[in-house]
């Protein structure tokens, strides 16, 4: 007498292909809503460090009497490029970051819009842009309050 098999040894080529499909629909729905994300929270991240070199810009202002200038620019939030009595930082540690995208942060005082102007160039590293690609700075454009 033979013993019945009581369950199968393996999948049969419909089922697998079934598997997959399913996997690569919720991929190609769950991918692009991950990608916003990633945007979005890259552009917060922005955000908060604009405001987080800001306060440090005020510190330093507090302590030195103004902004720092020209080619000091940011490093004087971490160095004492004046070699000056009154400074006291450092103001941020251990370094000013870069941007969310690996860029520098682009610093001028006396700026256009304020006493500084600072901000990241966005995703494309370029100046200007729109939608991820804009602009994140410490002032307020038209196209911000949209």
């Amino acid at each position: 007498m033979k013993r019945e098999k009581l369950f199968r040894q393996s999948f049969t080529l419909i089922e697998v292909v079934v598997v997959i499909v399913i996997l690569v629909t919720l991929a190609s729905i769950a991918t692009p809503l991950y990608m916003n994300y990633i945007k979005k929270a890259n552009v917060g991240a922005a955000r908060t460090q604009i405001q987080m070199i800001t306060q440090a810009l005020d510190g330093y202002k507090l302590d030195m009497g103004s902004y720092p200038e020209g080619d000091a620019g940011l490093l004087a939030l971490t160095e004492n490029v004046d070699n000056s009595e009154k400074w006291a930082g450092p103001y941020i540690k251990p370094a000013v970051p870069k941007d969310p995208w690996g860029n520098e942060y682009v610093y001028a005082c006396p700026g256009e819009h304020g006493e500084f102007d600072l901000s990241s160039m966005g995703s494309d590293g370029q100046p200007g842009g729109t939608g991820d690609a804009a602009d994140i700075t410490n002032w307020v454009e038209d196209a911000d309050r949209e």
